[in-house]
Formats: structure tokens, C-alpha cells, sequence
């Protein structure tokens, strides 16, 4: 009788019940689900569901497992990126990707793919090749990247142009969008110019425009680093009134797909072209380079322009714990509030803003070098062969 009721309990893996399957599966590393997904096509179909993926994801976020995002470039002048355990006190590598580039569409001779940002998981990927654009979006953790479609606005379709890029999450639709900001060079006019938007969005695989007129009058440069942070995307914009320049942070809402303005600290004189916004815990800070100086100002309370404080201003060329004639530039935030530096050289350190104690990260990085929160994601793992490519 004892024996027959343990058979009895003995319950195939295959008939187990998907909520059951979901708690076991989400709690493996990514290579694991990715085999798991091979061993029936009930399990196939349950992690390559879009829920699947979305609980996967939500649960890596809960994780809190503070991994950091490093553009890097090898010896012989390839990029790859890294990924740095926040936790860790030597602040190793978790993990490295190499590009893609063996894939057809990647062709390393057309010149290179730029990390613009990354977003649970995803890193959006853009190139500028003879006068046009080309993006795509990448998940190195489960090997698919997706080749976007030619935008709207080309240099055939309408002229000269320079543009600048965000790509994010729209809590609202649970979409990801590509933003592109985009100023027309034949008709520029520094005081009167708004510039043309266009977004793409990965459940439609398609680009639109915004209605005419909804952009504020400015300009971004295509060097306008952005920075995607509650459900808005930010770029340091400029317009020029009575020949005067003026910069402000400019916002792009995701979700009701409207702008609107962050006005920046005070300073005597022009504020110029120096400067970019990033992620600062919940909120933003700014970085300015002027008169020497490297100024970081954090706004302690997301969009209370009264919050601006300033946290640091640094030499750029001095003794001391960077050599003379070194330059640093800021390129973000650790999740403990310290700012990760790249001198000249390449060398990047982690500045304590209180403490001014330096931690030498033992990393060389390059010009295009870029700093980001990362989270581990199956994102595009549902994405069809023909849609998405596999390596």
C-alpha cells in the first residue's frame, strides 16, 4: 500500500502544471532556460511566450544583481562590451561580449555599430554610414540581434541632417521605443527650427513620424548622449534667442509621447556644448565642462528644478590622483552614487563624491567607451528566425 502511494506521487515533468514549470525556469541562469527550451516543444512554447519572458524579467529586476555595462575596446581595436559585479569589491567581470560582426548585416567594413543605450537586457546599436543611419537591437544573453528598417528621414528623402537617438521602455504599452530627433540642415534656422521625430517600436517593427509641431523649437547635436530614466528619455538640448545660447534638458515622456522641458542650474556666462545629462539613482544629474573645470550637478529630487545641487567641480588638467594634462570625462554613475571617470588615456576610476577617495577600476576604455545599469533578459528570445537573427 506504502509503495503504490509513493508511484502514485512520482509526477512526470511534463505533466507539471506551467506555474509550477514558470517558478522553477525563472530561477535558472539564462543559458539553462535556453537549453530547458530545447528539451520539449511544451516547454518551447512556454518560454518563448511573451509572459514568460516579461515574468523572467521582472524577477532578474527584483534579483538586484548590480551588474554594470562597459563599452570597451580589445588590443587590436575591436569592441566588445563587459559586464562588472557592482558587488563585488574587486568589481570583476561577470561577463564579455564580443560583437556580432560575422553576422551579414554587421559587416564591420561599413563601419562600425555604436552602443547608444541599453534597457532590460537589450542594447540598442546605432551606425551612421554615408550620410544615413542604420540601428539595430541586440541581446548578447540570448545570442539574437534584430536589424531595424530604414527610417523615414535619409539624406535621399530629405537632405543634410544631423540627429540624436534615445531608446527606451514604455511602461505603459510594455513597448520598446526608438526615438530619433532629427534637424534638417537646408532649412535650419537656429531661432525658428523644430526638429522632425520618428519612432520606431519593437511590437510593430515600424518607423512613424510625430505629428509636426509637438517638438519644441531646438537643436540637438548628434553627440547628445541620452539617458533613459522613469519613462522618459533626456537629452542636453540647446536654442539660440538674440544670438544667445541656451541649454536645457529635453524630455520625451514614452508613454504619452510628449515633451517637455528640464530647466539646469544657473551659471555666469554662454553654458555651450560641453555637457550631457545621465542617470542619477531615481533622477538625473549633469555634467559641464568649463574654464577648466569638470562640473557634476545632481538633481536630488526628480524634476524640482530647486533640486539642482552642486556635488563636484573637478580641474581637468592637475597633480594629484590623475596626471597633469590628463582630461577626465564623466561617464555615469555606480549604483552607489560614485562617478566613473575616463582619463586621458583611458583609464577609468570611480571618484566616492563625499569622500573623494579613488578606486583605480583597473579598466582601459576609448572614445566611445560607455557606462550603463544592466539587467540579464530573454528579451527577443520570442522574436521569429525571420525576424530576428540568431549567432
Amino acid at each position: 500500500m506504502s509503495d503504490n502511494t509513493t508511484t502514485n506521487l512520482i509526477i512526470p515533468w511534463g505533466s507539471l502544471p506551467d506555474e509550477i514549470l514558470t517558478n522553477i525556469f525563472v530561477s535558472l541562469p539564462i543559458k539553462s532556460i535556453i537549453i530547458c527550451a530545447s528539451v520539449s516543444k511544451a516547454w518551447k512554447s512556454l518560454i518563448k511566450s511573451p509572459t514568460f519572458i516579461s515574468t523572467h524579467l521582472h524577477h532578474s529586476l527584483n534579483k538586484n544583481q548590480n551588474l554594470l555595462f562597459i563599452g570597451l575596446c580589445s588590443e587590436n581595436q575591436k569592441e566588445f562590451y563587459a559586464l562588472h559585479n557592482e558587488d563585488d569589491a574587486d568589481f570583476t567581470q561577470h561577463a564579455r561580449f564580443d560583437y556580432p560582426f560575422h553576422a551579414p548585416d554587421l559587416d564591420p567594413h561599413n563601419g562600425n555599430y555604436s552602443v547608444v543605450g541599453t534597457c532590460n537586457g537589450l542594447l540598442f546599436l546605432s551606425k551612421f554610414f554615408q550620410g544615413d543611419d542604420s540601428f539595430c537591437l541586440w541581446n548578447p544573453c540570448v545570442g539574437k540581434f534584430l536589424k531595424l528598417p530604414s527610417p523615414n528621414v535619409t539624406y535621399a528623402t530629405h537632405g543634410g541632417f544631423d540627429d540624436s537617438i534615445g531608446f527606451g521602455f514604455d511602461p505603459k504599452t510594455k513597448d520598446y521605443k526608438v526615438v530619433r530627433v532629427v534637424t534638417l540642415l537646408e532649412s535650419l534656422d537656429l531661432e525658428k527650427t523644430r526638429p522632425q521625430v520618428e519612432i520606431y517600436t519593437l511590437s510593430t517593427g515600424q518607423w512613424r513620424m510625430l505629428r509636426t509641431g509637438l517638438a519644441p523649437i531646438c537643436i540637438l547635436l548628434r553627440s547628445s548622449q541620452q539617458t533613459f530614466i522613469n519613462g522618459a528619455l533626456h537629452w542636453v538640448a540647446f536654442r539660440v534667442s538674440d544670438n544667445n545660447l541656451h541649454n536645457f534638458v529635453l524630455v520625451f515622456d514614452l508613454g504619452d509621447e510628449v515633451f517637455h522641458e528640464i530647466l539646469l542650474p544657473e551659471f555666469p556666462g554662454h553654458m555651450g556644448l560641453m555637457c550631457s545629462v545621465s542617470v542619477y539613482g531615481n533622477s538625473i544629474a549633469f555634467f559641464r565642462k568649463d574654464n577648466g573645470f569638470l562640473h557634476i550637478w545632481a538633481m536630488k529630487e526628480y524634476g524640482v528644478v530647486s533640486s539642482w545641487t552642486k556635488v563636484l567641480s573637478l580641474p581637468i588638467s592637475s597633480q594629484g590622483f590623475y596626471t597633469s594634462n590628463s582630461i577626465p570625462r564623466a561617464l555615469g554613475f555606480r549604483r552607489n552614487g560614485e562617478v566613473i571617470l575616463k582619463l586621458d588615456g583611458g583609464h577609468l576610476i570611480s571618484l566616492d563624491l563625499e569622500t573623494r577617495e579613488i578606486k583605480d577600476l583597473r579598466i582601459i576604455g576609448y572614445k566611445k567607451t560607455i557606462v550603463d545599469y544592466y539587467v540579464q533578459s530573454l528579451v527577443l528570445l520570442d522574436k521569429a528566425a525571420n525576424s530576428a537573427d540568431t549567432y
